[in-house]
Formats: C-alpha cells, sequence, structure tokens
C-alpha cells in the first residue's frame, strides 16, 4: 500500500463506540524495501489531528510528481519543488485550454526542454528542512541572468557549506534554460556521445550566421541535420556536458542578437 492508503485505513478503525486497533504485519522472511521502511516511519509521526497536509507533503516527496525539464510526469517533488511544480501544471492546462488566436500568449510563456542525464536537485543531506528547500526551488527558478545565479550560488555556499555536484548542475541548468530560451532552442539533449538542439518551430532568428558557423565548426563535429535540428558529434563526459552545453548557447544568443542589434 502507499503512504496514503496507510494512513486512511488506520483512520477507518476504531470510529464507533468500542476502541479498535489497526495491525499492519509483513512476514519477517521478505525485507521490506527503504520506501516502505520510509512509510512506516512517517505513519509513526502522524499521530495527531489535521495531519493531512503533512501526510500529502510526505507523499509527494516518496512518490514523486514532476520532472523539471520537461512534460514527462517521471521523477521526483524534491528534484522540482511544490511551487513550480504547480507553476508547471498550470502551464500545461491554460496550454490545452488556450485557444488559437492567443498565440502571442503562447510564445511569451514556453519552456525550454533540457536534457543532460545528470541529477539536479537540493539533496535533502545537503538542505534538511523541507520548507527550506522548496522556498530554495522556488527562488532558483525565478533567477534570471548568470549574476543572479553566481549571487545564489554564493549564498548557498555561505548558508549551507560547498555546494554538492547536484545543486551545482542545477543552478547551471536553470541558466542553460535561459540561454535556450533567448536563442529559440525549444529541446536541448546531451550524452556521452554530443548534443541535438531543436529550434522552436524550426526556425531561427539568424539563419545565415548559424550555416556560417556551423561551416566553420564542421570539423569540430556541428552539423544541421536535415530536420533542421542542430547536432554536435563529440565524446562529452558528465563534467564537461554541463559547461558545453553553456558554450554552444552562448554562441547561438549572440548570433540572435547580431540580428536584433542590426534590426
Amino acid at each position: 500500500f502507499g503512504l496514503g492508503q496507510l494512513y486512511q485505513l488506520r483512520g477507518r478503525v476504531g470510529r464507533g463506540k468500542q476502541r479498535g486497533y489497526a495491525y499492519l504485519t509483513w512476514p519477517q522472511t521478505n525485507p521490506l524495501s527503504a520506501a516502505s521502511e520510509k512509510r512506516l516511519e512517517i505513519m509513526q509521526t502522524l499521530d495527531s489531528l489535521g495531519a493531512g497536509f503533512t501526510l500529502a507533503s510526505h507523499d509527494l516527496d516518496l512518490r514523486g510528481a514532476g520532472n523539471l525539464l520537461g512534460d514527462e510526469q517521471s521523477g521526483h517533488i524534491k528534484e522540482v519543488g511544490i511551487e513550480l511544480y504547480q507553476q508547471m501544471l498550470e502551464d500545461a492546462v491554460l496550454d490545452l485550454r488556450r485557444e488559437r488566436g492567443r498565440k502571442a500568449e503562447e510564445d511569451e510563456s514556453w519552456t525550454p526542454n533540457i536534457i543532460l542525464g545528470l541529477p539536479v536537485l537540493i539533496p535533502e543531506t545537503y538542505v534538511p528542512d523541507l520548507p527550506v528547500r522548496l522556498g530554495l526551488y522556488r527562488r532558483i527558478a525565478s533567477l534570471n541572468g548568470e549574476a543572479e545565479v553566481e549571487a545564489m550560488r554564493a549564498e548557498l555556499v555561505d548558508r549551507f557549506g560547498s555546494l554538492p555536484p547536484e545543486v551545482g548542475n542545477l543552478l547551471d541548468v536553470v541558466l542553460i534554460k535561459r540561454l535556450c530560451r533567448e536563442a529559440g532552442v525549444e529541446r536541448l539533449e546531451a550524452g556521452p556521445k554530443g548534443m541535438v538542439l531543436q529550434f522552436r518551430k524550426n526556425r531561427f532568428r539568424n539563419p545565415a550566421g548559424l550555416i556560417d558557423w556551423a561551416t566553420r565548426k564542421k570539423d569540430s563535429g556541428v552539423k544541421i541535420r536535415p530536420d533542421h535540428k542542430l547536432a554536435v558529434i563529440r565524446e562529452m563526459t558528465n563534467a564537461t556536458r554541463i559547461g558545453f552545453a553553456k558554450k554552444v548557447t552562448t554562441v547561438l544568443c549572440k548570433l540572435v542578437r547580431k540580428v536584433e542589434d542590426a534590426d
């Protein structure tokens, strides 16, 4: 059973005039999983009235409720934060209800999809307090520009100590998302063998500049595919993947700015 089901079962016992008891048993020969043990530990702490919100928070934290970088419903709530997940859910509902005549609003609210295959979260061991972690997720999601990201990085180090790799990845991904949005990159996917970027509506603001740059970097594995996606074929480790994604998206932003400055 899930945490919510266990809590409901316990709540159904002893509602009459006679005292009732709920016994949850498990064969000793079958070891409990880590998630099951966590559920039982939480159940022991929920012994007061009005514990429903606490239960829901723990249940979301255990089961997972979103993906920070895309539309897929997978991952864990601690990787997203409740505020950011609710915003993503609201955006999805609005997108379904949006009428054809509201294209301007759609263009303003789109979010790049970043897939790097790296952990991006604030570990519980780094920030044990759940409300504090959720508040940090909300603040990080609203960061705008490299200066704000670096200021947040310094604040985290000052408050909680050296950054774990997962937190550093989270800050870098937020910055990459801003660069992708400015460059019009709708999807960025990087792995050990290279990186592929898909432009929003298969359009780029400076196609001539993009072709010229890709031609000059042809020997470095850069090419424009027939499906209008930009591909970079090269070996990349986990340590270099984020840095290379920032470098490429920064170049694309510069190409876009050249056109905007000319206009």
